[in-house]
């Protein structure tokens, strides 16, 4: 199965010498976890959107942008998404990847008055994915990062981890079909570190240093890696 990976924001540039980029993040996860091709289409440096009808799955990163934002990639890229859920594209959202494709969906993202998220987070799991091919633990923790939040749920989207901080922090589209995350189970612990570190000034001395040793926490970075590729495997395409 090729996984085409739509690049939609970079590494920070202060840190960004010394990390891969976030399509790279996305390919060793998903090494990790089955055989497949990889493609890059970066929308934010301005690279065309393919047909989605001749894809096998797609992969959508995290961004510094708002699914609001004037960004001239962001409509033509909900219309990518729409589209490929009409030619029954499986797709996969990471953070505002996960927002995005709720935006085009049906739901509703916007800046949330809870403020940041960042550190490793823990979830309810609400219901056990079908294609988890493991039995699922009662939560799930992960690395986040961001301000904006899904707040309306999309039609026919199913919840499957969720926080008082973060309500739909997993969700699943069956019909689409699509599988989202707020979380970045594509972050290894040094780049959340080094993320967070960075960002010190915006976030604040007592949330980064939260954040920080929040990462000592065991993370669930590989088993959410293991439930996407049992969603391409449930909803596979491959020509």
């Amino acid at each position: 199965m090729k996984l085409t990976i739509l690049e939609t924001g970079l590494v920070p540039e202060v840190i960004r010498g010394d990390f891969e980029d976030y399509p790279a993040m996305f390919r060793h996860m998903m090494s990790g976890v089955g055989t497949y091709t990889f493609e890059t289409v970066s929308v934010i440096r301005g690279e065309a959107l393919p047909d989605p009808a001749g894809l096998d799955a797609v992969m959508i990163t995290g961004s510094p942008a708002g699914v609001y934002d004037n960004e001239p990639w962001i409509d033509p890229l909900m219309d990518f998404i729409r589209s490929a859920a009409a030619s029954d594209v499986p797709q996969v959202g990471i953070c505002f990847g996960h927002q995005i494709l709720a935006e085009a969906l049906g739901g509703k993202v916007i800046k949330s008055e809870k403020g940041w998220g960042a550190g490793r987070h823990t979830y309810d799991v609400v219901v056990c994915p079908a294609f988890a091919e493991e039995a699922c633990p009662a939560t799930i923790s992960a690395a986040v990062s961001h301000q904006d939040q899904v707040v309306a749920l999309p039609p026919g989207a199913h919840v499957i981890a969720a926080s008082d901080f973060t309500p739909f922090a997993g969700l699943y589209y069956p019909d689409a079909p699509a599988f989202s995350f707020q979380c970045h189970p594509e972050f290894a612990d040094a780049y959340s570190a080094a993320l967070y570190s960075a960002r010190r000034a915006r976030l604040g001395e007592v949330l980064t240093d939260g954040a920080l040793e929040s990462l000592e926490l065991e993370g669930d970075h590989a088993r959410l890696a293991r439930w996407i590729a049992g969603f391409l495997k449930a909803h596979g395409r491959e020509r």
